[in-house]
């Protein structure tokens, strides 16, 4: 079953990847095909040509996780048209608001694929913006369909003026608090939220740093701009063998309603949702094993 909390490190790929097929059809759990920012204006033919056919020859995608983010609704009629788009999971829409939301969904309302669409626009800054893409989300036709929300991390820098620093997390810039609410106002609700991408590649220390934070706000996925960076992110997935000890024990129908284990108070009417995650992340990802993460 496809959930946000198996994308694990979501392998973010230009359409226009000369290997995109090797690519898609690698062992990696999830990948997102771009045609949007990583794909100049006059490279859109190419693009599409190779993923026309990439997709005419995919295989039945079994536990792979494959997605195309689109660069507007013209696109996705186009994507939507290939021979093959039924092996896709799904589509990332780019730069959703309340308002452009509605003619994506059109195109996709008698599709099956599900969707994740990125909050990366200004409207992310103000919070009566994000309650009005909320409750358009949460239609009953549309909310089934929501894997889970993308955070734009560059294109909120863009915003701002900035760039992420080399040597510091986003938690320590103005977009930790933007996540921060955007996990209140969404996750609140029951939707699942990714982090943003780590664009550097020589500081893994920071990167896993980063992903403690982000497993922190209840993120449940990492976009990863190259695939040295999958093992790390999902290493930080896994479960440590008290938490699964926890997590087992609250899922027991006899489970009293407090308990002390592992010198913590465990309460199940409030810890419950967070066991049942633990239980499906060792599902996917495992268990950690003693020694620091990232050595």
């Amino acid at each position: 079953m496809d959930r946000p909390q198996t994308l694990g490190a979501s392998l973010y790929v230009p359409a226009t990847h000369l290997k995109l097929q090797q690519v898609i059809a690698s062992d990696f759990r999830s990948v997102i095909i771009c045609t949007e920012d990583a794909v100049a204006e006059q490279e859109m033919d190419f693009a599409l040509d190779n993923l026309r056919g990439v997709l005419a020859g995919l295989a039945q995608r079994l536990h792979h996780q494959r997605f195309v983010r689109v660069r507007n609704p013209q696109v996705l009629q186009r994507v939507l048209a290939m021979p093959g788009v039924e092996q896709l999971t799904g589509f990332v829409l780019p730069k959703v608001t309340a308002d452009n939301f509605p003619a994506y969904f059109a195109l996709l309302r008698h599709s099956t694929h599900l969707l994740m669409p990125t909050i990366e626009t200004a409207e992310a800054f103000d919070d009566t913006q994000m309650i009005r893409l909320r409750d358009c989300l949460l239609e009953p036709e549309v909310r089934p369909r929501i894997l889970a929300l993308r955070i734009g991390g560059n294109d909120l820098f863009a915003l701002l003026g900035m760039r992420r620093p080399r040597n510091l997390s986003l938690y320590r810039t103005p977009l930790g608090l933007v996540i921060a609410r955007l996990v209140c106002c969404f996750g609140s609700h029951g939707f699942g939220l990714t982090a943003p991408a780590f664009e550097y590649l020589d500081n893994p220390a920071l990167l896993a740093a980063e992903l403690a934070e982000d497993l922190a706000h209840g993120l449940v996925g990492k976009t990863a701009i190259h695939p040295t960076q999958i093992p790390l992110i999902e290493q930080h997935y896994r479960v440590t063998p008290n938490d699964v000890e926890v997590a087992q024990r609250m899922m027991d129908p006899g489970c009293p309603a407090v308990f002390k284990m592992h010198n913590a108070m465990c309460e199940l009417a409030t810890h419950r949702a967070w066991a049942q995650g633990v239980m499906e992340r060792a599902q996917v990802f495992g268990i950690s094993q003693p020694g620091p993460l990232g050595a």
